[in-house]
C-alpha cells in the first residue's frame, strides 16, 4: 500500500520537476504563513510558533467544497512559547482558559471560499485574542451615589404612588 501511494505522488508530478517545488514554495510565501505575528501589547511571536493545518471545509460548493482544503485551523501553544514571559503565560491562561486545550489556543476558520482569505481572518482572530489576554485589568468601578435631582424624584413618585393606594381605600367608618 506505501509503494502505490508512494508512485502515485511521483506519477503526480512527474515531468513537472523543480518546477512543482518552486510553485508550492513561492504560493507558501505569497500565503503569508511564514510571517510573525506582532501583539499590540505583546512581543512579537516567531511564525515557527504557529501550527497550521488544513482541511475541507463543510457546507455546499459542490466539487471545489469536497476537493479544496479551504478551512483552516492555527494553533498557538502558549507554554511552549520562548517568547513569552512566566507573568504573560500565566496572564494568557486565565483569561483564555475557555478557549485552551492541553496549553494551546486553537482557532478554525472556513468564512470563505478562499484559503488565502481564512488563513488572513485565522490570523487576525489570533491576534485579537492574544492582545485582549493581554490587555491591562481595566480599573474597579467605583459606586457612585443618585444625585439630588434623582434622589428628589425618586421620593416624589413614592408621595404620588402612596396617595394613589391611599385614595382606593374604603372610606373609615369612625369619621
Amino acid at each position: 500500500m506505501a509503494a502505490q501511494s508512494v508512485r502515485g505522488r511521483e506519477a503526480s508530478t512527474q515531468g513537472l520537476g523543480d518546477l512543482a517545488v518552486i510553485g508550492l514554495v513561492s504560493l507558501n510565501m505569497a500565503m503569508n504563513t511564514n510571517r510573525d505575528l506582532q501583539l499590540e501589547r505583546g512581543p512579537l511571536i516567531p511564525a515557527a510558533e504557529l501550527r497550521w493545518d488544513f482541511g475541507p471545509a463543510s457546507g455546499p460548493g459542490g466539487q471545489h467544497a469536497n476537493r479544496a482544503h479551504t478551512r483552516v485551523g492555527l494553533s498557538f501553544s502558549i507554554w511552549k512559547s520562548g517568547v513569552l514571559t512566566d507573568e504573560q503565560k500565566a496572564l494568557m491562561e486565565k483569561r483564555l482558559a475557555g478557549r485552551m486545550r492541553y496549553g494551546a489556543v486553537r482557532l478554525v476558520v472556513d468564512d470563505h471560499r478562499s484559503q488565502w482569505r481564512n488563513r488572513q481572518v485565522a490570523r487576525q482572530r489570533l491576534k485579537g485574542l492574544l492582545d485582549d489576554a493581554l490587555a491591562p485589568e481595566p480599573p474597579p468601578r467605583r459606586p457612585s451615589r443618585p444625585g439630588p435631582a434623582a434622589r428628589r424624584k425618586r421620593l416624589e413618585e413614592k408621595r404620588r404612588r402612596s396617595e394613589t393606594k391611599r385614595l382606593r381605600r374604603p372610606p373609615d367608618r369612625d369619621s
